[in-house]
C-alpha cells in the first residue's frame, strides 16, 4: 500500500469494531514463514484457496503495488488478475470514498502496523460498495517486510440497512417537530387570517383594502407552508377518493405546461387501462406540481419533462421497498437536468434541504411529496444520474421521481370541485364553543355570532364537560382537538355524546389526528382544519346540524336539546 492506500472505507468514525473481530493483538505481531517469495508454498495456496477474498501488496517495489489477488477478490471486484497485479489499489477508490478512511490507511501503512477498518470502494463496473477490510505487515524470518496482507468483506448491506434506519430515526424525529409547529403556526395564522377577513370587510379605503390584501396574501402563504410541512410529517388530513390517474395527469397538463415555461416542453406517456387510485385529489396535484418544478429547476437552459404512469406488480422485492406485495400504479417523471450526485439525492426529501441558493425555494417540495406518498401506503423513489461534461449521449444526466401507490378496485370516480358558495349559510342554534386559546376563541365566537349562531364558551374540556352537565339548551360541540389537561377534544366528544346522545360534533385541529377516523364517535363527527375561513367554519357548521336533526330524538325526551 502507499500514500494512497488499499482498497477504500465508508465515511470517517464509520468503524464498526463491535461486529469485526478485533485485531490490535496483530500490531506488533509477526508472521515468520521461509519461502515468501515462492508462489507455490503453503502461505500462497491457503491466500489462494480461501473464500475470503484476499490480496498481497509489495512494499519493496515503488508505490506498494499489487503483487497477488486471489479469485475470491477477482469476483468480489470483477478485475482479472492480470488488471489487478502491478497497479496501487487506491484506483478502487471513488469520489464518496472517505478521504479521511484513507489517510488512517495510509497512515498504519506507513508505521507498519495492522488496521481494521471499512471503506467505500467502487468495482469494475463502476458500482460502489462498502469493503471491511483488515490490513496488516508479512515479515520474512530476518524480520524484514515483505508483504501487505489484505482480507476484504463486503459489508454493503449491512450498511445500507444501518443508513437507512437512522435515516428513518432522523426523518421521524424532523416530522415530530416539524407537525407541532405547524400546529402552533396555524393558531397564529387562524387569528391573523380571520381578523384580516374581518377587517376587510369593515374598511372602505382603497390604500387601506390594498394593504390588508398583501396582509391576506402573505398569511395565505404561510398557510400553505404549514400544509407542506404537515405533509411531510404525515399528519396531513386526507380526504382520499377513487381516481384515474391519467385523467388527473391529462387535466393538470396545462396547467403544468404555463408553470414550468416556455423553455420545457411536457411530454405524457400514459399507460392506458390504469387502475384506479384511491387518493387526495389535491394533496397529489400538489406532489405532482411541487416534483415537476423540481424538474424545471433541474434545467435552467431548458428541456424535457415526462410524466409517465404504469402499472406495477410487487412479488417478493416489494419487501426490499417497505411495501407489500401486490398491485400498485406509478407515477413517474423524468427529467433531462444535471442530475444529483448520491449524497445530494439521499438528502432530496428532507425538509429545507435545497440547493438552488438563497430566494430560489423552501426545500419543501420533494419533502412534501414524500411525506404525502408515504401517508398514501405508497413509496417516493428517486434515480439520479449526474451529467458528465464531455462524453456525448453517454454524458446525459437527469433525475426520475416515481411515486407509487397501492392499486384500488372498483369504478372510478372523478369529481370536479365544487362551486364555492356566494351566499353565507346561517342560523339560530346554539352552538358550545370550546378552545383554549383566547385570541381564537375570540374569532370564532365573533364569526359564529355574526352567522346567527348563539355561542357558549369554554377554555378547556372540563369547563365544557361542566356546562354539559348543567341541562342548557345545546344544538352542537365545536371544540379544538389538542387542549391542555385531561380532557382533550375527542374524550371531549365521546362524554358529551354519552351525556347528550346524538349531538353534533365538529371538531377542529392545527393538524390531522388519525383518532379522529377510528374513534367511537367517528360518525357523527367532521373535523375543519386551521386556519379556516368564515365561509368554511359556517359551510360546516350548518352540514353538522343538518346532519343531527335527523337523529335527533323528537322533542320532550329528556336528552332533545
Amino acid at each position: 500500500m502507499s500514500d494512497d492506500d488499499k482498497a477504500g472505507s465508508p465515511d470517517p468514525g464509520a468503524h464498526h469494531a463491535a461486529e469485526a473481530p478485533s485485531y490490535a493483538h496483530l500490531k506488533s505481531a509477526v508472521i515468520r514463514e521461509p519461502g515468501l517469495d515462492d508462489r507455490g508454498s503453503v502461505f500462497f495456496a491457503a491466500i489462494e484457496m480461501t473464500r475470503m477474498p484476499m490480496i498481497l501488496t509489495d512494499p519493496r517495489q515503488p508505490d506498494n503495488p499489487i503483487a497477488f489477488a486471489n479469485r475470491a477478490f477477482q469476483d468480489l471486484t470483477g478485475y482479472a488478475q492480470s488488471e489487478l497485479v502491478g497497479r496501487n489499489c487506491r484506483f478502487l477508490q471513488g469520489p464518496e470514498t472517505s478521504r479521511e478512511t484513507v489517510a488512517e490507511l495510509r497512515q498504519a501503512v506507513a508505521e507498519r502496523r495492522a488496521i481494521a477498518t471499512e471503506i467505500l470502494n467502487y468495482k469494475r463496473d463502476g458500482s460502489p460498495f462498502w469493503n471491511g477490510i483488515f490490513i496488516g505487515p508479512v515479515f520474512d524470518s530476518a524480520g524484514e517486510i515483505v508483504y501487505f496482507f489484505a482480507s476484504q468483506l463486503d459489508v454493503t448491506r449491512r450498511r445500507v440497512s444501518e443508513q437507512a434506519f437512522r435515516q428513518a430515526q432522523k426523518m421521524e424525529a424532523i416530522g415530530q417537530l416539524t407537525a407541532g409547529l405547524a400546529h402552533d403556526f396555524n393558531n397564529l395564522l387562524q387569528v391573523v387570517t380571520g381578523n384580516l377577513e374581518l377587517a376587510r370587510s369593515s374598511v372602505t379605503g382603497e390604500r387601506a383594502q390594498r394593504q390588508l390584501a398583501n396582509a391576506a396574501g402573505a398569511a395565505e402563504r404561510g398557510a400553505k407552508l404549514t400544509k407542506q410541512l404537515l405533509s411531510f410529517a404525515r399528519k396531513a388530513r386526507l380526504e382520499p377518493r377513487s381516481l384515474n390517474l391519467n385523467a388527473l395527469v391529462l387535466n393538470l397538463a396545462e396547467v403544468a405546461e404555463s408553470t414550468l415555461g416556455s423553455t420545457v416542453s411536457v411530454r405524457l406517456d400514459l399507460t392506458p387501462r390504469l387502475p384506479a387510485v384511491t387518493l387526495d385529489r389535491t394533496n397529489l396535484e400538489m406532489a405532482l406540481l411541487n416534483v415537476l418544478i423540481n424538474a424545471r429547476d433541474a434545467m435552467p437552459a431548458g428541456g424535457t419533462v415526462t410524466i409517465s404512469t404504469a402499472s406495477v406488480h410487487l412479488n417478493g422485492n416489494g419487501r426490499a421497498r417497505n411495501l407489500p406485495p401486490g398491485d400498485y400504479v406509478a407515477l413517474r417523471v423524468r427529467d433531462e437536468g444535471e442530475g444529483m450526485p448520491a449524497h445530494v439525492a439521499e438528502r432530496a426529501t428532507e425538509p429545507f434541504f435545497s440547493t438552488k441558493g438563497p430566494g430560489k425555494g423552501t426545500g419543501l417540495g420533494l419533502a412534501m411529496a414524500h411525506g404525502f406518498v408515504q401517508q398514501s401506503r405508497g413509496r417516493l423513489e428517486i434515480e439520479s444520474r449526474p451529467r458528465q461534461a464531455n462524453q456525448g449521449e453517454t454524458g446525459q444526466g437527469g433525475t426520475t421521481i416515481t411515486m407509487l401507490f397501492p392499486a384500488g378496485s372498483g369504478a372510478t370516480v372523478e369529481e370536479e370541485p365544487a362551486e364555492p358558495r356566494a351566499i353565507l349559510r346561517r342560523g339560530d342554534e346554539t352552538v358550545l364553543l370550546v378552545e383554549d386559546s383566547d385570541d381564537v376563541r375570540a374569532l370564532a365566537r365573533e364569526y359564529l355570532q355574526s352567522l346567527g349562531y348563539h355561542v357558549l364558551s369554554a377554555r378547556d374540556g372540563t369547563e365544557a364537560l361542566s356546562i354539559l352537565e348543567n341541562g342548557e339548551r345545546i344544538d352542537l360541540l365545536f371544540s379544538d382537538i389538542v387542549m391542555p389537561g385531561s380532557v382533550n377534544g375527542l374524550i371531549l366528544a365521546e362524554r358529551a355524546q354519552a351525556l347528550r346522545p346524538n349531538l353534533p360534533v365538529l371538531l377542529t385541529t392545527g393538524y390531522n389526528e388519525d383518532l379522529v377516523a377510528e374513534g367511537p364517535t367517528a360518525p357523527t363527527m367532521d373535523v375543519l382544519g386551521k386556519p379556516y375561513r368564515k365561509a368554511e367554519l359556517a359551510d360546516r357548521i350548518r352540514a353538522a346540524l343538518d346532519r343531527g336533526v335527523k337523529a335527533m330524538p323528537a322533542p320532550g325526551d329528556p336528552h332533545h336539546g
